[in-house]
């Protein structure tokens, strides 16, 4: 394959708009070919503003001239929409989740992969530079045997009600990156124990979900692991690590939307970021330039199918944990996790 890799984006929400913008002027090895959105109107802004080609189908997304499908759609179409494009002979990027199903996911997963694409699934901290270099060196040995691992993950603000509705809970839509990096950074888990609280909005109880939550995760290889979540932090956004080990600790904290301090008398402050695009300009597009570069080498993609199915079933484990008040044994299978 020589020049960039061509990519068709379906799905023009926010991620998309996200991913159109880092395609269009900021990946080095991945282009924007061709968008697709049910909403037209969407699609032509985005034709608009970059210049690219516009279909009114998914379909004709796979008929145009190019290497690979981005999709950024509404979850309930992910599996689908990823082995439509693998059978077209398209590799696949997908955000997360596969699916809110685990048998679902399954079946995309086994064929995709029967159809010999690359298929990466969209776990950007696994890109953004400071967890990549914070994660090699904990693998090449420097920090030693691990001890603990906390991560945070706090939005600003809630998602509006009808995203919460068809997100999977807290636990499946939030959390799965905690529990991801943690299974990146620190091994894989033996035991999730966790637990939720509405204190934000009482009235959303009525969709059995959690605004804030605590987990506790046991490794394989004696280490802890906390994680903490919250849709409605209030201050800004923020998302940090820390990995304590027998010879150094790693703590990666870095919520400031600009490198400066702005003194008064009696007081410091500085700006924060405001939500994930701010805080991850780097990350969203290094995760595409990396799959293109899978793609062009045949590589493995550094997040694939595996990942996601492993990191549904942590998620699953909290939610159970959650709801029956213990903690869930878990135990890493070939095809994810296994729960008791």
């Amino acid at each position: 394959m020589s020049g960039k890799l061509r990519i068709g984006l379906a799905g023009l929400g926010r991620m998309g708009r996200i991913h159109a913008t880092n395609l269009a002027s900021r990946c080095a090895r991945a282009e924007l070919a061709t968008v697709f959105d049910v909403d037209s109107a969407a699609v032509h802004r985005i034709v608009e503003e970059h210049g690219v080609t516009g279909v009114d189908s998914f379909d004709r997304l796979l008929e145009t001239d190019i290497d690979a499908v981005a999709i950024t759609t509404p979850t309930g179409t992910h599996a689908e929409l990823a082995v439509a494009a693998a059978r077209a002979g398209k590799h696949v990027f997908c955000e997360k989740p596969l699916s809110l199903d685990r048998e679902a996911a399954v079946r995309a997963i086994a064929a995709v992969e029967a159809e010999g694409v690359a298929f990466q699934i969209g776990f950007h901290r696994r890109f953004d530079p400071d967890w990549v270099a914070a994660t090699e060196r904990i693998q090449a040995g420097e920090l030693g045997e691990i001890a603990l691992l906390r991560t945070s993950l706090r939005d600003m603000a809630a998602p509006r009600a009808e995203f919460l509705a068809g997100s999977g809970g807290l636990f499946l839509d939030v959390t799965v990156h905690d529990l991801d990096t943690a299974r990146w950074m620190a091994g894989e888990i033996i035991e999730v124990s966790a637990h939720g609280s509405v204190v934000s909005d009482p009235g959303r109880t009525g969709i059995g979900d959690v605004d804030t939550a605590v987990v506790v995760l046991r490794f394989a290889n004696g280490a802890l692991g906390v994680i903490d979540n919250s849709r409605t932090a209030g201050y800004g956004y923020e998302c940090s690590t820390e990995v304590l080990g027998s010879l150094a600790t790693v703590r990666i904290d870095h919520p400031q939307l600009r490198h400066y301090e702005w003194r008064t008398p009696g007081q410091a402050s500085t700006p924060l970021v405001r939500d994930f695009e701010q805080r991850y300009p780097f990350a969203y597009a290094a995760e595409l330039d990396a799959f293109a570069d899978a793609v062009r080498t045949g590589t493995p993609v550094r997040a694939g199918g595996s990942d996601a199915l492993a990191a549904f079933d942590l998620a699953t484990a909290a939610a159970r944990s959650w709801r029956e008040g213990r903690a869930i044994p878990v135990r890493c299978t070939e095809s994810g996790y296994a729960l008791g």
